[in-house]
């Protein structure tokens, strides 16, 4: 079977099985050996950008070499091994299903009126402190990362798998892995991080700008409110500190008919960014099942885009 078929079957395990935590996870390897060349290149390299830049080459190049040896590897034992091992690799770099079960998880506790487990759970998938946040702040918290996410974690995957399939999109979550990793501005990654954070920028361009149109297209088919979907996204797609993160956070802003971002405390210290939306009513937790929702929808979009953009390329 072609590749259009691998990432199919990629993304119908994802949705149904998401990402048990007791399956070995090729994403979780590759953070495993970051950890282990940061040391090794900073002591070859007094210059702290140039060892992040050497450490980010390492990493890169060797997540490419090795699935692509996997891969050989396991066609030379049988063609249908290789297709499952391609498979499996894309799948594992899918969270779409896992994305809406933690935002699930948030709007359960919230349900039940347990503030605290709420805390915990957003805290799962935000850098921010929690231990401050009301039922707003933690619904707007969860609703920000499931927008963010929806790139990071769905389409930039599928557009990566669909250009350069299972090794495609492993190079791809290796540079997403090494921004998480070491694209921190504090005083131990100001520097050795900056290659790591421009890269995954420059990687997320046109995966978040195609996927902002899907969030609109998708809130139109939702019934949800479109026009302000693609008002803020013009508005608003550059009120972020990241270059790519505000086009879906406004997006899904818009649609929802709330505002994002704004002031939050990181390891206690107060950071001001400025607001996606309008302040016409504070987030809840219905708007986190609005926002899997939306989700879901875009991942469709997306998927059937990409890989309906490939056939009709080849053929």
């Amino acid at each position: 079977m072609g590749l259009e078929m691998h990432i199919i079957f990629a993304l119908l395990l994802d949705l149904l099985v998401g990402d048990p935590r007791w399956l070995p996870h090729p994403v979780q390897l590759i953070g495993w050996f970051a950890i282990k060349v940061e040391p090794v290149s900073r002591c070859l390299f007094q210059s702290e950008k140039t060892a992040g830049i050497i450490a980010l080459c390492i990493v890169v190049s060797m997540t490419f070499i090795a699935t692509w040896a996997i891969l050989k590897l396991t066609s030379f034992i049988h063609p249908l091994a290789a297709e499952i091992v391609s498979v499996y690799m894309i799948y594992s770099a899918l969270a779409s299903k896992d994305l809406a079960v933690h935002g699930k998880a948030v709007f359960n506790a919230l349900a039940r009126h347990d503030l605290h487990l709420a805390r915990k759970k957003v805290a799962l998938l935000v850098s921010r402190d929690t231990d401050g946040l009301d039922e707003s702040g933690v619904s707007r918290a969860c609703v920000e990362s499931v927008a963010e996410n929806i790139v990071d974690g769905v389409t930039a995957p599928l557009f990566f798998a669909v250009i350069g399939g299972a090794p495609g999109v492993l190079v791809y979550k290796a540079i997403n892995t090494l921004d998480s990793t070491f694209g921190y501005k504090n005083e131990r990654y100001l520097h050795f991080g900056w290659a790591a954070a421009r890269l995954d920028d420059l990687v997320n361009l046109i995966p978040a700008r195609i996927t902002s149109l899907f969030i609109v297209l998708a809130t139109a088919l939702m019934g949800m409110k479109y026009m302000d979907s693609w008002r803020i996204l013009r508005r608003d797609r550059r009120s972020h500190p990241s270059p790519n993160s505000g086009y879906s956070e406004a997006a899904v802003a818009g649609a929802l008919g709330i505002q994002l971002g704004g002031s939050d405390y990181y390891f206690g210290t107060l950071h001001e960014k400025p607001t996606l939306g309008d302040n016409v009513i504070p987030p809840d937790s219905n708007h986190i099942l609005q926002a899997n929702r939306l989700l879901y929808v875009t991942t469709l979009l997306a998927a059937s885009f990409f890989i309906g953009g490939r056939l009709i390329l080849l053929n």
